[in-house]
């Protein structure tokens, strides 16, 4: 995964040594914060801030800078061995420029979120298992101030009149933020970071959390125009399962994406990206999925991709599968198949059209085609725990049937899941449209099982 920063700066990235892998300093932490507060001040006092920004911008002006601060250092009389000396400049460079003790973090490619509970509890997640860091703040003020440049950086505002954000950054990367007084311990922060390179589906098969098998049924699946919704858990691969999925779709078709907060990256030259908006600090002003939805239809679109239902756009988005945008694609948070259908049916009453709870199970039983249910296992892995075919309606229920399953078998080595993929034997009713659409369907591969 490539480096990332939240500001496009245009500042060199520097090597940064891994937070758990530094030897702690002679100096307590209190002292070495108020040096670094002393450096920092005194920085800003011979350097005003328009220099400092020229500074940002000038290929050689972060080796001027470091060796500014590294003067200031010895101004300060402390004995420092000359790791303390680099990675103190380092620091006071993080918080003029960066992100203050999060910086590290972000600099670090196998970091997925970062958690901010409290100005001295941050944790990080590493390949799907959270951790405590040593990182810290001086206090709430000094996680506020970096919490301000954040909200700044996106054109956003953070106070007690507004004390949640939920932003994108420049990145790509994810942000929620949420203040006193609803944040009783103070500021509480969370970065999803998305890298730029997204993992691909033979990074999954690498990963066990699919089988040969199952991946071709969902190359044909995309490339015979199913409906097809991912559900999963937060955290689960919902997005990662679509970014893979929507690269099968042919580079001749035009693809509308909708989103709440733009994370999809989708590789293809003929894509349309649509995002929210949130409202603004009058509340007002704010465009909806459900607004983008059926403006999406007047684009002439070959294809539809929805990051996630959420609400009242689930009917908008089903009429869009039953008037011929086939081929749409869209994710939905549910603990399984079943609990997907009942979550869209939910979400599809939400609006101010009141149809008959028969009159939306027969809009979901004749619109969505697949269900894939992923999962985050308890060491950290995401599996596809279900492909299961939508099969029509019977009375009050929406039919299903399984076709390839994931069964958990217990804890090996490293507390590492066991499981076993399998396939149920069932032949699905839309091989007929894969032979129809020229796709290979082997009724083979229905016999297939694999153990990881």
């Amino acid at each position: 995964m490539n480096e990332v920063s939240l500001y496009m700066t245009g500042v060199p990235a520097r090597t940064v040594v891994p937070v758990e892998a530094r030897t702690g300093p002679v100096l307590s932490d209190g002292s070495k914060n108020q040096l670094k507060t002393a450096v920092h001040q005194e920085l800003i006092k011979r350097v005003d801030l328009e220099k400092l920004t020229l500074l940002q911008t000038d290929p050689g002006g972060r080796q001027k800078l470091l060796s500014t601060i590294a003067q200031l250092i010895g101004e300060q009389s402390v004995p420092l061995s000359a790791y303390e000396r680099d990675l103190l400049a380092d620091e006071v460079m993080d918080e003029v420029f960066g992100l203050g003790p999060l910086e590290p973090l972000l600099h670090d490619g196998t970091v997925s979120d970062i958690l901010v509970n409290t100005h001295d509890k941050v944790y990080v997640e590493r390949h799907g298992v959270i951790e405590k860091t040593n990182v810290v703040f001086r206090d709430n003020g000094h996680l506020m101030h970096i919490i301000d440049k954040i909200v700044s950086a996106v054109g956003r505002r953070i106070d007690e009149s507004s004390p949640m954000v939920d932003a994108r950054l420049l990145d790509g990367s994810r942000v929620n933020i949420v203040i006193p007084p609803l944040a009783v311990d103070g500021p509480i922060m969370s970065i999803r970071r998305f890298g730029s390179a997204p993992l691909t589906s033979d990074d999954l098969l690498r990963h066990r959390a699919f089988t040969p098998q199952m991946l071709e049924l969902l190359k044909g699946a995309v490339r015979a125009r199913l409906n097809i919704v991912v559900s999963g858990g937060t955290g689960a691969g919902k997005t990662t399962l679509l970014n893979v999925l929507s690269g099968f779709i042919s580079a001749a078709e035009r693809i509308v994406t909708i989103e709440d907060s733009a994370e999809l990256q989708i590789k293809q030259e003929h894509v349309v990206r649509l995002e929210c908006r949130p409202p603004n600090v009058e509340g007002k002003g704010a465009v909806r999925q459900r607004e983008l939805v059926i403006n999406a239809l007047r684009m002439r679109p070959d294809r539809i991709i929805l990051g996630e239902i959420r609400g009242e756009e689930a009917l908008d988005v089903l009429q869009a599968m039953n008037t011929g945008h086939d081929g749409s694609i869209t994710t939905v948070h549910a603990n399984n198949p079943r609990d997907a259908i009942a979550r869209l049916e939910t979400m599809a009453m939400m609006g101010t059209v009141a149809l008959p709870e028969k009159a939306i199970r027969a809009q979901i039983a004749s619109a969505v085609h697949l269900i894939i249910q992923v999962s985050r296992m308890s060491d950290g892995s995401r599996r596809i725990t279900h492909i299961s075919e939508v099969t029509g309606s019977t009375g009050d229920i929406v039919s299903m049937q399984d076709i390839f399953l994931f069964e958990k078998l217990g804890l090996g080595a490293g507390q590492k899941v066991k499981g076993r993929f399998f396939a149920t034997g069932i032949v699905p009713k839309f091989a007929e449209k894969l032979t129809a659409a020229g796709i290979p369907f082997y009724p083979e591969t229905l016999s297939h099982s694999m153990e990881v």
